[in-house]
């Protein structure tokens, strides 16, 4: 049987082998899924076992993600631009390839799951770490019309869109400061900070929202998170977190596995209805 994982530490936690079984069955896919504990001293040697005893892909998560980018000899541009690799696999020569899904996801989970119209929107980033990396390139693809990046240090914001800029000049990116974000509408507004767990969320100004704003936080778990309470309190016309994008960035991984794309909508309704 073809065999997959995601590798993380902790990885107890994580609900990617459920999601794939659930691909592979509605696929009528062979395979099997395993969680497997990485070791902060053996990450690189962990990972290249898997594939020297046969397996065909692993899924990455916190806290490898850089170090599977940097393990890889293959990378794609969106790997590049997240400097990030939540995919890895292996090339009929042997070659160790990695992948950022993460982008993908979210764009697929807001257009196809969500029915947003991505392009012509603005679109505010909160945040410029690993997470907003992940997701910058595939929302510039999407068409949107303008791309504001806001992160406590403002340098980090600004080297992030120089990056973009020299990869993709269409697209306008601006990088702010918390204190100097524009007090004007966007369309969609993505919290990429920790947050979601941290529960420190700075104030935003309120024109950021009306009924016309999608306000999405990466994060995910039962209940709201201070942004999508924050948001909701302002004014923004739908709130949701980021369960779809962990489906979708699945089902593209799933994807580049097998070359079969599966029904991310299905699985992610039966996911729904099991966390409430």
């Amino acid at each position: 049987m073809d065999r997959y994982g995601v590798i993380g530490h902790p990885i107890r936690h994580s609900r990617s082998p459920a999601i794939h079984r659930d691909f592979a069955l509605l696929t009528g896919q062979s395979l099997s899924y395993e969680r497997i504990e990485g070791t902060l001293e053996g990450f690189e040697s962990e990972v290249t076992r898997f594939f020297a005893a046969g397996g065909l892909g692993l899924n990455v998560t916190l806290p490898f993600k850089e170090r599977a980018f940097a393990l890889a000899a293959q990378r794609s541009p969106r790997a590049q631009v997240a400097r990030a690799a939540n995919t890895l696999g292996m090339t009929t020569e042997g070659t160790l390839w990695a992948d950022n899904t993460d982008g993908e996801g979210l764009v697929r989970d807001m257009t196809l799951n969500l029915g947003v119209t991505l392009a012509g929107s603005r679109v505010l980033v909160l945040g410029a770490g690993g997470a907003a990396r992940g997701i910058v390139q595939p929302l510039l693809k999407a068409g949107i019309a303008q791309l504001d990046i806001a992160n406590r240090t403002l340098m980090r914001a600004q080297t992030l869109v120089r990056e973009l800029e020299s990869v993709s000049s269409e697209v306008p990116c601006h990088a702010f400061s918390w204190s100097e974000i524009p007090g004007h509408l966007y369309e969609v507004v993505i919290n990429a900070t920790s947050t979601a767990v941290a529960g420190d969320m700075p104030s935003l100004p309120a024109a950021l929202f009306d009924q016309r704003t999608l306000a999405y936080d990466l994060g995910y778990g039962k209940g709201t998170t201070p942004f999508l309470e924050l948001a909701r309190q302002a004014g923004a016309g739908r709130t949701e977190d980021g369960l779809g994008m962990l489906v979708e960035q699945a089902a593209e991984s799933f994807y580049l596995w097998r070359g079969i794309r599966p029904p991310g909508a299905e699985v992610l309704r039966a996911l729904r209805a099991a966390c409430h």
